[in-house]
């Protein structure tokens, strides 16, 4: 039980009180926020519990009043400690400005050591700022500024000064991603997919990488330029695993139960025995595929890594095995320390005690002994990064060849699992004692918490955000396009203190200057556009910041209004992906039918009478309707499918629904915006929720497989689907010169 005398237990502090006035100068100098809007409008003050909290997770000692004001000093001197900054992040063609501290009076070497290796001088600035006291010795600042013709890339700053050395990452970045460039003047669009439901005859119950090859052929033929999936991140090393892509163990490498094992070459090399066994896995689980139930990961990973372990043991040839070692040496210590958490997790399982301080980083004794004793673990573990790897990189190119010219768009989650891989190796730029989430929103009205731990800010800046920038290589190796689930996190994030609710947190801020110049630069390097998913909650000068950084937005038909309602398509952003729908709606049918509705009630995600909602929403679709009759796109009078013919009883008429469905595309059409988004759910009439958000058990999220009113869907049916083809052939021939309002 805690002491009643507890600080973090205290009554929260009068707003207006001296206490509380330092508590939140404390909070804004370590960048917490203090107050926030409200979906709803309102601004509303962050407890001072909170704010302790978040500090004290930050590191910052905060208990008593004598340790805020201390806090605050050492705030102010933290940077005059430094003979270098953490970080230095200019942009393209510009100089930036930095500060060295050196003993008063101390001359100061300082230079630039370019990525290739040449060295560049620097010109340093007048400063006239008085010096300080820093632990009793007289400090002074000199400014610098960086030469404004260094390329793109990872620089490093180097100063030498009374016998002190310092060094500490330049980045250039982009002023504005070049990538978005070369799609104007073109607009394209893709289909929407996640890739764990889209199976084929030859899945192993599970949609594998070969099926996405599959699909983007099958894309292709239909005039498509893209073709978004979920998260690939990895998982569990075994069964259990977890269902949702979107709660990794690491967001650097891919998820081996996407392999298909009769793709790898050393397959045709197994033995009769193990190569009959094989098939009987796969043929044991092929039957599934045309299964409409929930999705069983487990079973499915579970005959996979069997026959996975089997190929593994095929001796390769020299070629084959000269590339595994390339690729081990391009990963690094990344895939080393990653391939030993997979093996010490099969061996330690997800227990808590298993991974106390002998186990508890990649650093310590017990861990170095274990690199030996698993040694042919680890191998394994690092040889499926390397199939996987093989495997993205055949759909990307199957994708270019049937003519999909950005190919394969991945999709990064905002974060990782509690006690995954990157929980673990990461450790050192991750916050402790808090997740993160959402305050309450219109769709989740009492917030979510994701469970994950944020970045540090300041410790990420101190490693020169080495970590980022690795994962965003891996991601990207193999993409033409890169979606920041919630990118609004490189802005700021909801950290919510552990054991406090979803709507008692607050929201902590990032250099978003740093981290989305990162973005852009190994964006520009990989060839690839950025999607940043900036739906939600908002300072309304982020948006126009993307923009101006060349990072396209994301625009939803249902959330898209005003305050006079829907917004007309002229009015959308042209440096968009813009669909009807998301994977955290029902699909499009399932939502003119209120299902979205149906389904909160029934969670108890609801704060006001399901009769109020239900009204609320009928109104909010009707406007929407209202708009797309009003382009022609829908008869003025007649079958049209929407709640109010569910909120009456009535079965929606199939027809009425397809052509609702395909007249929302079709007003999608008219927008400027430069990406088109077909979600595959909609495109074959699936009705069932992929994901709630806000919920975990309470609703099998990320278990539904891809089907339609009649069945299942294999991807080798959907050039025949006549539901997939009329759809899809509606939206090219609304994007043709003249094909508007009523194009068939």
């Amino acid at each position: 039980m805690a002491d009643s005398t507890d600080p973090l237990d205290a009554p929260d502090e009068p707003a207006d009180d001296d206490a509380g006035s330092l508590l939140r100068e404390l909070a804004a100098a370590h960048g917490v926020g203090t107050s926030y809007w409200g979906w709803d409008g309102v601004e509303r003050s962050v407890a001072a519990r909170t704010l302790r909290r978040v500090l004290t997770a930050l590191g910052v000692a905060c208990d008593s009043q004598a340790q805020v004001r201390g806090a605050l000093a050492e705030a102010g001197l933290a940077p005059w400690r430094r003979l270098l900054p953490p970080t230095v992040v200019a942009r393209e063609g510009t100089a930036a400005v930095f500060h060295v501290h050196v003993p008063h009076g101390s001359d100061v070497d300082v230079r630039v050591v370019a990525e290739d290796g040449t060295r560049h001088g620097v010109r340093q600035l007048e400063n006239w700022e008085a010096p300080r006291d820093v632990d009793g010795v007289l400090t002074g600042r000199a400014s610098f500024s960086t030469p404004d013709a260094l390329p793109l890339g990872w620089h490093t700053i180097e100063a030498d000064a009374a016998g002190l050395r310092a060094q500490c990452a330049l980045v250039v970045t982009p002023q504005r991603l070049r990538t978005t460039e070369a799609l104007a003047g073109h607009r394209r669009w893709g289909l929407m997919a996640q890739l764990y439901s889209v199976r084929s005859s030859r899945s192993w119950r599970i949609g594998d990488f070969a099926d996405l090859t599959d699909l983007a052929a099958v894309a292709g033929a239909q005039g498509a330029g893209f073709i978004l999936v979920n998260p690939l991140h990895a998982a569990e090393p075994r069964p259990p695993v977890e269902d949702s892509p979107y709660l990794p163990t690491t967001r650097r490498f891919f998820n081996p139960l996407y392999l298909r094992v009769e793709e790898i070459k050393e397959y045709a090399y197994l033995d009769p025995a193990a190569l009959a066994e094989t098939q009987r896995l796969a043929s044991g689980l092929h039957a599934a595929n045309r299964q409409t139930g929930l999705l069983d990961r487990n079973a499915s990973y579970e005959a996979k890594l069997t026959a996975l372990e089997r190929v593994f043991l095929v001796r390769r040839g020299p070629a084959r095995s000269r590339q595994f070692t390339d690729f081990c040496r391009d990963q690094g210590q990344g895939l080393d320390d990653f391939a030993l958490w997979s093996a010490l997790a099969e061996t330690l399982g997800p227990s808590a005690d298993g991974w106390g301080d002998a186990a508890s980083s990649p650093a310590t004794g017990y861990a170095a002994a274990q690199r030996t004793a698993l040694a042919d673990r680890i191998e394994f573990h690092r040889w499926l990064q390397w199939i996987c790897d093989e495997q993205l990189e055949a759909a990307q190119d199957a994708a270019r060849r049937a003519g999909l010219d950005i190919g394969i768009v991945h999709d990064l989650a905002v974060g990782v699992k509690l006690g995954g891989a990157d929980a673990w190796a990461l450790s050192g730029v991750l916050t402790h004692g808090v997740t993160v989430g959402a305050p309450p929103d219109m769709f989740n009205q009492q917030g979510q918490n994701w469970t994950q731990p944020p970045w540090h800010p300041a410790r990420l800046a101190e490693s020169g955000y080495a970590a980022y920038r690795d994962m965003l290589r891996t991601v990207l190796r193999h993409a033409g396009g890169i979606r920041v689930d919630h990118v609004l996190g490189l802005f700021r994030l909801w950290w919510i203190p552990e054991g406090a609710g979803p709507g008692e947190g607050t929201y902590v801020y990032y250099d978003h200057e740093a981290l989305i110049g990162i973005l852009a630069l190994e964006a520009q390097r990989a060839g690839a556009v950025v999607i940043g998913e900036d739906l939600g909650v908002f300072e309304p000068w982020v948006r126009d910041y993307l923009a101006e950084r060349g990072i396209f937005g994301t625009s939803i038909l249902w959330f898209e209004h005003d305050d006079a309602g829907p917004l007309a398509p002229e009015r959308y952003r042209q440096e968009c992906l813009t669909s009807v729908n998301t994977h955290d709606l029902p699909p499009t049918a399932g939502y003119l039918a209120g299902e979205h509705v149906t389904l909160r009630e029934s969670l108890g995600l609801l704060r006001r009478p399901v009769e109020e909602e239900r009204a609320a929403d009928e109104a909010e679709q009707e406007a929407v309707l209202a708009l797309v009759r009003e382009r022609g796109l829908l008869p003025a009078s007649g079958a049209v499918a929407g709640t109010a013919t569910h909120a009456a009883g009535q079965q929606a008429d199939p027809a009425a629904v397809q052509a609702t469905v395909e007249a929302l595309y079709a007003f999608t059409a008219l927008t400027p915006s430069s990406l088109l988004g077909v979600a595959l759910v909609d495109a074959v009439g699936e009705t069932r929720t992929q994901n709630q958000p806000g919920t975990s058990t309470e609703y099998p999220n990320w278990c539904v497989p891809l089907a339609g009113p009649d069945g299942v869907v294999l991807i080798e049916e959907l050039p025949d689907n006549a539901r997939f083809r009329s759809l899809l052939s509606r939206v090219q021939q609304a994007l043709l010169p003249g094909g508007g309002p009523g194009s068939q």
